[in-house]
């Protein structure tokens, strides 16, 4: 309840759990929302300045970077999210495995977790999508390939942690099934870190799949997503620097809010941390 109370209590995460629940509603009810289609070709409104119609203006087909923008919120964030989910879900698997039972099954899968992660995340993405392709569901692929093997190593950590607790021997020593303990006495004490792991790597996956998709590697036309929308306006970005503001700002609130959110979960862990962090955003503020 003290954490909890920590961390509703901080404004800043409020503030960034507001902003990520409204961009997951955009992008859930995006038909509804969005104002136009996003795929529609207008060219007599080829880069046509914003109006009461098209908030945000129109790109170089005539499309409305509004519709374009709200649509680009599903390959951006919910399907990086939902890649999230699984990479977390195996490498907590592995992880409570390994920590629970160690012996064989932990060196086996340890050594398996040190082979995946002897590769940079960027080169091993890069190559999954030279091999299967370009695409959104090639670089999904590509994160769970590697994301899964450090959140399975960091969450082994936290179970090696409490595996040896009195209250575990105890369970262990009346006979409790061994799925049943790490459901009821570990899973609970594993999840804050869990949930920090997983708020910070959100982030850097959304930069890479935009940056993939940016240079070509990620969404391909005509799908909307903001990666690309910034490659799309990189042609005319020095006479209309307007179009890549409206993808670029989205990319950087999202990404921010993600990040406060991981700091915000930490503080609220580690009371200790608040001065050393309010004071760091006093030294940014000024």
């Amino acid at each position: 309840m003290a954490v909890l109370r920590r961390f509703t209590t901080d404004k800043l995460a409020a503030i960034s759990c507001s902003v990520l629940v409204l961009t997951l509603m955009f992008g859930l009810m995006a038909p509804w929302i969005a104002p136009h289609d996003p795929y529609a070709v207008h060219i007599d409104l080829r880069y046509a300045s914003a109006s009461w119609s098209y908030p945000l203006g129109n790109d170089h087909l005539g499309r409305c970077i509004m519709s374009r923008l709200i649509y680009g919120i599903r390959p951006s964030v919910i399907w990086v999210l939902a890649a999230l989910f699984l990479s977390v879900g195996i490498g907590a698997l592995a992880g409570f495995v390994a920590g629970y039972y160690r012996g064989k099954v932990d060196a086996v899968l340890m050594r398996l977790c040190d082979i995946v992660l002897s590769f940079p995340a960027y080169v091993t993405t890069l190559a999954v999508v030279g091999l299967l392709g370009v695409g959104l569901t090639h670089i999904l692929i590509a994160f769970i390939l590697v994301k899964w093997a450090w959140f399975a190593r960091v969450i082994r950590t936290a179970v090696m942690q409490y595996a040896d607790m009195e209250y575990v021997k105890f369970s262990k020593a009346i006979g409790t099934h061994d799925a049943v303990i790490m459901i009821r006495h570990l899973v609970p004490v594993a999840t804050p870190d869990i949930a920090v792991l997983a708020s910070s790597a959100m982030g850097s996956m959304i930069l890479q799949i935009s940056g993939l998709s940016f240079l070509g590697l990620g969404i391909q036309a005509p799908q909307a997503e903001w990666g690309m929308m910034l490659n799309e306006a990189r042609a005319v970005m020095f006479t209309r620097p307007e179009l890549m503001l409206a993808p670029g700002l989205a990319i950087t609130v999202v990404v921010s809010a993600f990040h406060f959110l991981s700091d915000a979960l930490q503080i609220a862990l580690d009371p200790r941390q608040v001065s050393s962090n309010r004071a760091g955003r006093r030294e940014i503020a000024k």
